[in-house]
């Protein structure tokens, strides 16, 4: 692959929380933000349904620092059985004021990223990879997402802009340990969850399972470097 296919987008923000999923109550956050997290920020700037992004590097711009916060969280899930089951009964219902509970977080603070992706195509793709790629670098030149990006969970909000070329990682390198990789979706006629998944003949809501892929990460040289091959494994994530 050529430099010319892999794009770039600086990231920014006062706070950030990846969350690490082996903590189920209390969050705790990875030192550096995850490939999906860094995949949906990529797709609040430009998404197509004929192409997905390979995040390809993540560099880390300034230094990794932490603090803590109390966050009012819920403690139901939501099921949309359930509230169907209201809706139709007109019985029932949630009121969040009595479902409340403190919990701890451990955030990142002042954070600045470095994002270098590659965006490949669908098999129903009938472009040219540099239509997508003028389109991305255009709307990321005039400040344009379709949602605001954020950095691991929605209160903190994502900045971003065009790398002006002086962006330098940080002397920093460590082990990072298991890091989610993505949720791997496939199609399955007993699977638990509905999708919207596109062909050729259009978008259709498909039933599957999500399982989520973890790999060993690396931060060498303020550089956390994605194994691009894991892309190959999922249908959704890139088929």
């Amino acid at each position: 692959m050529s430099n010319d296919s892999l794009l770039s987008l600086r990231v920014r923000g006062d706070f950030a929380l990846f969350t690490r999923p082996e903590f189920s109550a209390e969050r705790v956050t990875y030192d550096v933000p995850t490939p999906s997290a860094m995949r949906g920020v990529l797709e609040a700037v430009f998404f197509k349904p004929e192409i997905c992004w390979v995040v390809h590097e993540i560099h880390v711009l300034n230094s990794i620092r932490y603090f803590s916060l109390l966050r009012n969280e819920v403690n139901s899930h939501q099921n949309e059985r359930t509230a169907r089951t209201w809706e139709n009964s007109g019985t029932g219902g949630y009121y969040a004021d009595e479902d409340r509970s403190q919990r701890h977080a451990l955030c990142l603070r002042n954070v600045d990223y470095l994002i270098k992706a590659e965006i490949r195509l669908k098999p129903h793709a009938d472009a040219h990879p540099a239509k997508y790629r003028d389109q991305f670098r255009r709307r990321v030149a005039r400040g344009q997402c379709y949602y605001q990006p954020y950095l691991g969970t929605r209160e903190f909000s994502a900045f971003f802009s065009e790398p002006d070329g002086t962006e330098t990682p940080i002397d920093d390198s460590r082990d990072l340990g298991l890091m989610l990789f993505d949720m791997e979706i496939t199609e399955a006629t007993d699977g638990s969850m509905l999708y919207l998944s596109h062909s050729v003949n259009g978008a259709r809501v498909t039933k599957g399972n999500a399982q989520p892929k973890f790999f060993p990460a690396q931060l060498q040289q303020g550089i956390l470097k994605v194994p691009t091959q894991l892309y190959q494994r999922g249908e959704v994530l890139c088929s």
